[in-house]
């Protein structure tokens, strides 16, 4: 199997589950070194309280095909981030992909809930988790990146910047918290092009993640039995899928092109040629204007 990212190095940072293990995952598939983060581990987990931890998310990065790499890191904590970075320093004096997936605010946020009645430490924990980790992060990963040209940023959220301009997504603080990371990755694209490096926004579409699954009392072999209740999760895609995304952008010699940008997975499939596991292409962000939002009946004929 070809392997384009032999030789690079990754850090993702929020990899513990969800879009960030399948990141991790198929950039080991392409044979990246790939450092992951998280809170949870063997011996302790994080307030969510789930089983999956970063050194199952490394085991998977190294079964795959990479080499990969758990330290477990609280990206609230900057120390701990200086650390991180002065670690992958000194073990391979490089950076070449810095995904920034940390989030942590699936307890935290009350749908529909106007920010006068929201729960206002959960409000804004959330922000902190989702907005301020992001910064603490690429402020102590970026000068490590930049020492090579060509490297590459991306800013994992839910939705691109067309839907959530024209979307109220959730809550006030959810809301906030998603565009204030794809402007992020706007404003890094400022900082970076001129340096050799590139930043971009990225979505999933319906992520088919381990919370997700058990959310509708389901397995990934058989999720389809979800869709008598929930029709419109037939458009619903793992997250080995935007893994794929990432992959192919990191190893695209040409990725500059989308400096800036605000991309999501199901685009990028028709680009660079790639499928979800199960060789559709899920058109998720498409589908949800035309078919989901629009009130029609679940019909994914077209969409993957």
């Amino acid at each position: 199997m070809s392997q384009p990212l032999q030789g690079k190095v990754a850090l993702v940072a929020g990899a513990t589950r969800g879009a960030g293990r399948g990141i991790a995952a198929e950039l080991g598939a392409a044979g990246a070194t790939v450092y992951v983060t998280g809170r949870s581990t063997r011996a302790r987990r994080s307030e969510y309280d789930r089983p999956e931890t970063v050194e199952d998310t490394a085991d998977l990065v190294t079964a795959a095909g990479g080499q990969g790499i758990a330290v477990p890191t609280d990206h609230l904590d900057p120390e701990q981030v200086r650390a991180l970075v002065d670690r992958i320093a000194g073990e391979q004096d490089r950076l070449d992909v810095l995904v920034n997936d940390i989030w942590g605010g699936e307890k935290l946020f009350e749908w529909d809930s106007p920010v006068w009645e929201h729960d206002l430490d959960n409000g804004l924990r959330l922000l902190r988790l989702a907005v301020e980790t992001h910064a603490i992060t690429s402020h102590h990963a970026l000068p490590l990146l930049l020492r090579r040209p060509g490297g590459l940023v991306v800013e994992m959220t839910d939705g691109t910047a067309a839907y959530n301009r024209e979307n109220y997504r959730v809550s006030f603080f959810y809301d906030l918290a998603k565009t204030s990371v794809l402007r992020m990755a706007f404003s890094l694209g400022h900082e970076l092009g001129p340096r050799g490096a590139t930043a971009v926004a990225l979505t999933p579409g319906w992520l088919r993640s381990e919370m997700m699954l058990d959310n509708f009392g389901v397995r990934e072999d058989n999720w389809r039995d979800a869709l008598d209740r929930v029709p419109h999760f037939a458009i619903s895609e793992t997250p080995r899928y935007v893994g794929r995304a990432v992959a192919a952008l990191a190893a695209d010699p040409d990725v500059a092109r989308f400096n800036g940008e605000s991309l999501d997975s199901g685009s990028l499939a028709r680009t660079y040629g790639f499928t979800d596991l199960d060789g559709s292409r899920p058109a998720a962000w498409r589908y949800l204007v035309e078919v989901q939002d629009a009130g029609k009946a679940a019909d994914v004929t077209g969409y993957r």
